[in-house]
C-alpha cells in the first residue's frame, strides 16, 4: 500500500494527471450549485420537517431535532453539501477520468501486464451509479449521528472509504483482470482495498488538498490493483 501511495504521488505531478485534477471537482460544484439554486428552499423545508416526525423524535430526542430545525441552513451547508460535492467528484473521476489514468499508469509501470478485460464500460457505469446511490442512502441514514463528536469524526472516514473502494477498485482492475481474477482479488485483498479507501478518505477530508484528492485516490487504486494482479498471476504460474 505504501508503494502504491508513493507511485501515485509521483504520477500525480505529471502534466497529464495535473490536467485532470480540477474539472471533476468543478463539474461537481457547478452541478450542485445549479441544483441548490433551484431546490434550496425545498431542502431547508425538508430538514425543518424532520423535527416534527414522531419516529425520529423517539430515536434521537427533541434536542437533536431542534438543532436540525433551528439551524437547518447551516446543517445543509456543512453536513449535506460537502459530502454531495465530494461524492459527485469521485463519481465523475471514476467514470470519466479513470480510463485515461489506467492507460497512463499501465503504459508507464505495467507494460507487460496482459489485458484480459473482465470489466465493461456499462459495468463501470452501473458500479459507479449503484455505489454512489448506496453511499448517499447510508449517509442520509447516519446523518443525525454526524451531530455528535465521535461519529462526526469516524463516519466520514468509514463511508468515504467504502465509496472509494467500491468506485475505484472496479475501474482500476476492469481493463487488465479477468472476471475470475477480479473475484479472487476481491476475496483475498478486499480488506486492503477498503483500508486504502479509508486512507484516501482521510486525504479527501483535508481542506484544499481535497480539491485534488479524487485523481490522486484513483491513481493509488490503479497502482495497488495492478500490483496485486501481478502478484496473483505470479503465484498462479509458480
Amino acid at each position: 500500500m505504501t508503494d502504491a501511495l508513493a507511485k501515485a504521488l509521483r504520477d500525480f505531478f505529471t502534466p497529464r494527471m495535473l490536467g485532470l485534477v480540477l474539472w471533476p471537482l468543478l463539474g461537481s460544484v457547478l452541478l450542485w450549485s445549479l441544483l441548490g439554486y433551484f431546490f434550496w428552499h425545498d431542502l431547508v423545508n425538508g430538514l425543518q420537517h424532520l423535527a416534527s416526525v414522531p419516529a425520529l423524535k423517539n430515536l434521537f430526542g427533541d434536542t437533536v431535532l431542534h438543532v436540525v430545525s433551528e439551524f437547518s441552513v447551516a446543517v445543509a451547508l456543512f453536513l449535506i453539501l460537502p459530502p454531495l460535492v465530494q461524492a459527485t467528484a469521485l463519481l465523475i473521476t471514476a467514470t470519466v477520468a479513470m480510463p485515461l489514468m489506467v492507460e497512463f499508469v499501465a503504459r508507464r509501470d505495467y507494460p507487460q501486464l496482459e489485458r484480459r478485460r473482465g470489466g465493461t464500460i456499462m459495468g463501470s457505469v452501473w458500479n459507479a451509479l449503484g455505489s454512489t446511490l448506496a453511499y448517499l442512502l447510508l449517509w442520509l441514514v447516519t446523518l443525525p449521528l454526524w451531530l455528535f463528536g465521535l461519529p462526526a469524526v469516524v463516519l466520514p472516514v468509514l463511508l468515504n472509504g467504502w465509496l472509494n473502494d467500491r468506485l475505484f477498485r472496479y475501474d482500476a482492475l476492469s481493463e487488465h483482470a479477468s472476471r475470475d481474477e477480479y473475484a479472487l482479488l476481491r476475496g483475498r485483498a478486499g480488506g486492503r482495498f477498503y483500508l486504502l479507501g479509508c486512507v484516501a478518505s482521510l486525504i479527501q477530508l483535508v481542506p484544499v488538498v481535497n480539491l485534488v484528492a479524487p485523481v490522486y485516490s484513483g491513481l493509488c487504486f490503479i497502482h495497488f490493483g495492478c500490483a496485486a494482479l501481478v502478484r496473483l498471476r505470479s503465484s498462479a504460474a509458480a
